[in-house]
Order: C-alpha cells, then structure tokens, then sequence
C-alpha cells in the first residue's frame, strides 16, 4: 500500500510535541477548539450508537481510532466517556508525550507509534475512526480516507475535520492565524493540501462510505470561543457511514 507519510510534516509535529497538554503554548489554539470538537463527536456518536449524552460514560464499549492523535488531546476525553481509544500517531514523540500523560492521569489509552494504513493492513476494525485536523497533512489523501474507511465496521463511522481549499481558508487560516495572530507556527499549513468537502465526500463514496452534509466551524472573537456554523469555508467536519446492509448484501450474494 501507498505510504500517506509525509516526513516533513511528521517532524514538523515531532519538534512540537512537548507542547501538546501546554493550554498557552503552541497549541493553544486547538486546546481553545477542543471543546467544539468534543461536543460535536459525542453528539453524533450518541446519535448515531443510541446512546445517553447525559451518562457518566455515554461511549462505553465503543471501539475508537483517533488517528493522527497527536499528544492524545481528543483520545483522553474519549477514553474518560468510557470508550476503548486507539490513539495512533507517525510522530514517535507525539506520542511518548501521550503515553505520559495518559499515565499521569490515570486515563487508559492504548497509544501506538503507527499509521492508518499500517493498522488498515493488520485487519484493526472499529465502531468509529477519527481524523481530525490530520488528513492536510498526509501525503496522499485517497489512500488515507481509504485505510480510514477501510477499517470502520459496518454500521459505523467515520468523523474528519479539516481546513477548506478556499481564498477565504488562505486568508484566515493561515495568513491570518500564522502570520498576522501567530496562533500556530509559520508553515503549520500548506494551501495546496487543504481538502474540499467534496473531495472527501467522493472519496467516501468510493470506499462504500456515506458523507453527510459538513458542518461549519468558526472563530467567535467576542465569546473568545470555536462554535458551529453553516460556513464550510474554513473549518468543517463531516461524518461519513457505512451501511449496515454491507454485510447481509454480502451473504445475499453468496459472497464470504
């Protein structure tokens, strides 16, 4: 299988990662974003699995990939909903920092030094595979969304967040959040590698994955918070499900 590494990118985050649990370092922008995100994946994975939004531990027994989990922002929070959480990352320090810290609070997370299509090839299958803010930085993104689809069992799903490919992504997400506020470091993102919705929805298609409609995301300056919004234009997320009926069409067939 094609290799999705992109080394550049990998070490990118690898000289970053003792900056992951700090809320006013470098990633202080994402630590600001997390809430959204958070809200929204249990929101949607509750919907979707009939679960309680309201219980101690509303995702308990579901088994769920963050890939690209970089030092375990989003795993940990997962895991304290009572999910089992693979946190896969190519950055081998990113994730000696997750493994730290999940240590440190008490929050198991199995947390492996690996790649999506590595795992896709060892036949790992789960209730939901995350790639959030990581498909603009892989080198191939067909072959990404398809080892992401690949290993999401049949009636689950898939979640992405990313940037949009738009002037007005260029302008406010990296112009404007690189250069002029210095919410990330120069560089942390490439306007050729951003990804349509479109496009990821074609790729979902392709790998038997239903995309529902994206969700916007912006920056709310007055309320100093991320909050969802019709806007794809910059940050989006969008969910995609695999049918059900995979697998009694399959046996309908005759197929193994």
């Amino acid at each position: 299988m094609t290799s999705t590494i992109d080394a550049a990118e990998v070490d990118k985050f690898d000289r970053l990662a003792k900056e992951w649990w700090n809320p006013k370092g470098k990633f202080k922008p994402l630590h600001k974003f997390n809430p959204v995100r958070l809200k929204y994946l249990r929101q949607e994975l509750c919907q979707h699995f009939g679960r309680d939004e309201r219980a101690e531990e509303p995702l308990k027994g579901l088994r769920i990939l963050d890939i690209g989990c970089g030092g375990g922002l989003l795993s940990e929070p997962l895991a304290r909903m009572g999910a089992d959480v693979v946190g896969a990352d190519a950055a081998r320090t990113n994730i000696e920092v997750a493994k730290i810290h999940s240590a440190e609070s008490g929050v198991p997370v199995d947390y492996r030094n690996t790649t999506a299509e590595a795992l896709a090839s060892e036949g790992e299958m789960f209730d939901a595979v995350l790639a959030m803010e990581i498909v603009e930085h892989v080198a191939d993104v067909d072959v990404f969304v398809g080892a992401c689809c690949s290993m999401v069992r049949p009636g689950g799903l898939t979640v992405f967040a990313t940037i949009n490919r738009t002037l007005k992504a260029y302008g406010l997400a990296i112009i404007g959040a690189e250069y002029v506020l210095r919410w990330l470091p120069k560089g942390t993102h490439e306007y050729d590698k951003l990804v349509k919705p479109v496009e990821l929805e074609r790729a979902f298609a392709a790998n038997g994955v239903h995309a529902r409609e994206p969700v916007g995301v912006f920056y709310n300056p007055l309320k100093d918070a991320w909050l969802l919004s019709h806007d794809t234009d910059v940050n989006y997320m969008i969910v995609g499900e695999r049918p059900q009926s995979v697998i009694g069409a399959s046996v309908q067939r005759g197929r193994p």
